[in-house]
């Protein structure tokens, strides 16, 4: 009506009454185009909403499956959070022991290089030492060979020989060893 009236004839409408009043002033031409127009625009709107109906149907399916979607991402976003709390965990835990590894390596090279210092202060004293004994070694040979007077001895070297090496031998230069047996203990070794 607004596209084929002019705007005089479109003024709001107060009453059922007046609405008849301005129809009755038409021709049926004019009605009948109206009424053409009027339909092709109940036809349109029809339409649309057929199609608005379709696309919130299918708006409404997508938001179901974003929602099922997003319960899903919250379920995997709170376990990823648990796991990234327990990796936190480990890593502190492991933070704190490579400290302590860290520490406690600090310590034992402290003691290393100590050691180390120490060795090698005592390699060379030995060092000196062994020159110092080579040193006397080749002076050995210019020296007169005694002889050990302990073993020319053949008594103190028998007796010797009995006490160190003795394993039950009976004979010349060999003697018996006195045997003491406790006399507290009830028994004695056969």
């Amino acid at each position: 009506m607004a596209r084929s009236e002019s705007k005089s004839d479109f003024e709001p409408v107060e009453s059922l009454s007046q609405l008849k009043d301005k129809v009755r002033g038409l021709s049926k031409a004019k009605i009948e185009k109206l009424l053409l127009t009027l339909m092709k625009e109940y036809d349109a709107i029809n339409a649309k909403n057929c199609m608005l109906k379709d696309v919130c149907s299918e708006l409404k399916k997508d938001v179901r499956m974003l929602e099922r979607n997003k319960q899903e991402l919250e379920r995997v976003n709170e376990i990823l959070k648990c796991g990234k709390f327990k990796a936190d965990d480990k890593t502190l835990t492991l933070c704190k022991d490579l400290d302590t590894l860290k520490n406690l390596m600090n310590t034992r090279e402290k003691v290393f290089n100590a050691d180390l210092s120490r060795l090698e202060s005592e390699s060379l004293g030995l060092k000196l030492r062994l020159e110092s004994l080579v040193s006397e070694n080749n002076q050995l040979p210019k020296r007169p060979i005694r002889p050990n007077l302990i073993l020319l001895s053949s008594s103190e070297a028998l007796n010797w020989l009995n006490i160190h090496h003795s394993r039950n031998k009976k004979g010349l230069g060999f003697v018996n060893r006195h045997v003491i047996k406790p006399v507290n203990k009830k028994y004695v070794g056969l």
